[in-house]
């Protein structure tokens, strides 16, 4: 299952595709015994699918046999034990993929030319992805963290680990000492080399990176570092050998520091926003500034859901969920709409909008 959405992975996804492309959606539960009804609901929504390409005339019976196979493989892939709040499954002809997801989608099932990516980016700005880098002098470890959790992560040629070489015994008979291990010309070029490396995984994943290690590396990566100079360090050893509940400990404190931090900037930001004209409060008034690129900054609380119908004008009104034109996920909608046009999406606590009513924006003009 996918986790981390880059950017060239989202435009891969957003591309048209033969038609039909599958998108199915559906809530997951992280624990008992929540979680029990997870895989009855994933087989129902699927066979909803397959129900839906074969009453659908427009699609062939080779595509059809075809698309069905790539749900089943799909469904092969899933691992729930792992779950998270939500799950995206896409099928087309000749290809799947699965993505678990740290925010709850609704239940569907969409049938078009192109995936349905909205929940995805939505999702992906909630969590408030992080990398995590562990150094030591043998060994460099990455971590792929948010949504409270980190897990070691094998890309960009991560773990990296070298053979620690005895000392040299010549010089410590000619100068009494041990030469430090960070000052080393070989573990230089090490942390170097991982330096690099974590140039590239943020070049195809931009995130916030925190640096852990003991302070003798950290004032190395200093000295020799390009991205790993400016990123957050926590002077912690022992974490690129360690767990990732170590890991999430040890980074934990500065994280929820740094999102305290953001949450006041915000309210801030809006506080100002109303008093200047230039504000935005309420799903209706949202998506309609959203819709017209005017949206500078959107405050949205964690677990704000509504869902809506457009009333036949400009304006949406509240919907029952089995209404035929209700819109479930408007606020993912809304997310990624303001992502598209370059406004800045911030995930706040409930209840920190006040009357706001769960999602608000700061206006360009």
């Amino acid at each position: 299952m996918e986790h981390a959405l880059s950017p060239s992975s989202l435009a891969e996804l957003r591309r048209p595709r033969p038609y039909p492309a599958v998108s199915v959606l559906t809530p997951t539960h992280r624990r008992e015994p929540d979680n029990a009804q997870d895989p009855v609901r994933l087989r129902n929504v699927l066979a909803d699918a397959k129900k839906q390409l074969e009453a659908d005339p427009a699609i062939t019976r080779e595509r059809r046999t075809d698309v069905s196979a790539q749900l089943d493989l799909a469904l092969a892939e899933v691992d729930l034990s792992h779950a998270e709040d939500g799950l995206a499954i896409f099928a087309a002809p000749g290809e799947h993929q699965v993505w678990s997801l740290a925010r709850s989608v609704p239940e569907r099932v969409v049938l078009s030319d192109t995936f349905l990516t909205r929940n995805l980016v939505a999702a992906q700005a909630a969590e408030r992805p992080f990398w995590v880098l562990s150094v030591s002098a043998d060994r460099v470890t990455l971590w792929n963290g948010g949504a409270g959790r980190v897990a070691k992560e094998r890309t960009g040629g991560f773990p990296m680990a070298r053979s620690l070489e005895a000392p040299n015994t010549e010089r410590k008979e000619r100068i009494g000492d041990l030469p430090s291990t960070f000052r080393d010309e070989r573990t230089r070029h090490f942390l170097r080399d991982a330096d690099i490396a974590m140039s590239a995984v943020l070049r195809a994943h931009p995130r916030r990176l925190y640096v852990t290690g003991e302070q003798a590396a950290l004032s190395l990566l200093d000295e020799i570092g390009s991205v790993t100079k400016d990123a957050a360090h926590v002077p912690h050893g022992g974490l690129a050998h360690g767990g990732p509940d170590a890991v999430w400990a040890a980074v934990r404190p500065l994280i929820d520091a740094e999102d305290r931090k953001h949450v006041d900037t915000v309210i801030r930001d809006l506080e100002t926003a109303r008093g200047r004209k230039d504000f935005a409060a309420g799903v209706d008034e949202v998506w309609q500034n959203a819709a017209d690129g005017r949206i500078r900054l959107l405050a949205v609380e964690e677990n704000y859901r509504v869902t809506v119908r457009a009333n036949g004008g400009d304006h949406l009104v509240p919907a029952a969920g089995d209404d035929l034109d209700a819109r479930e996920d408007i606020v993912d909608e809304i997310v990624e709409q303001c992502l598209e046009t370059g406004a800045e999406v911030r995930f706040v606590p409930d209840g920190s909008l006040g009357e706001a009513q769960g999602i608000a924006g700061v206006l360009r003009y």
